[in-house]
């Protein structure tokens, strides 16, 4: 079975977390992933959307629209980023298990042969004690 780490997390989540708190590029991304999947920048960019076409621009469509697209373009490789995030903690913590549970699958087979050696070496002095000597010759 897995072994938790100090913190509780599974170790290849705490590796993880370690190495991307480490690397300050991959705390923004993390950040600006988090904050964009989030409520408050739908009300964020709703409310900043209608007012710059309600107040700042007499025709705000064609400079909406490019910054709109400049956006999505960004957002798309945060959204990215963090797939990739999540199928590299998966592939680790896939080799990590399989790693355990290959360990569990030699210890338990070892003790089977352990549990198999007591077992015929019990049989066999349980069986020499109830022969008798005259059974034996």
């Amino acid at each position: 079975m897995s072994q938790l780490s100090n913190s509780g997390r599974h170790p290849v989540v705490a590796d993880l977390h370690a190495r991307r708190r480490d690397d300050w590029q991959l705390r923004v991304a993390d950040w600006i992933t988090r904050f964009a999947g989030s409520m408050p920048f739908v009300y964020i960019h709703a409310i900043g959307f209608a007012a710059w076409m309600l107040y700042c621009e007499q025709s705000p469509w064609p400079t909406l629209t490019l910054v709109v697209s400049l956006e999505a373009i960004f957002l798309s490789t945060f959204v990215m980023i963090g797939q990739n995030r999540s199928a590299e903690f998966q592939q680790l913590k896939a080799d990590h298990d399989f790693a355990e549970e290959e360990l569990e699958l030699k210890t338990n087979t070892e003790l089977t042969r352990a549990i198999h050696a007591m077992t015929t070496e019990l049989h066999r002095r349980i069986i020499d004690e109830t022969v008798t000597p005259a059974e034996r010759a």
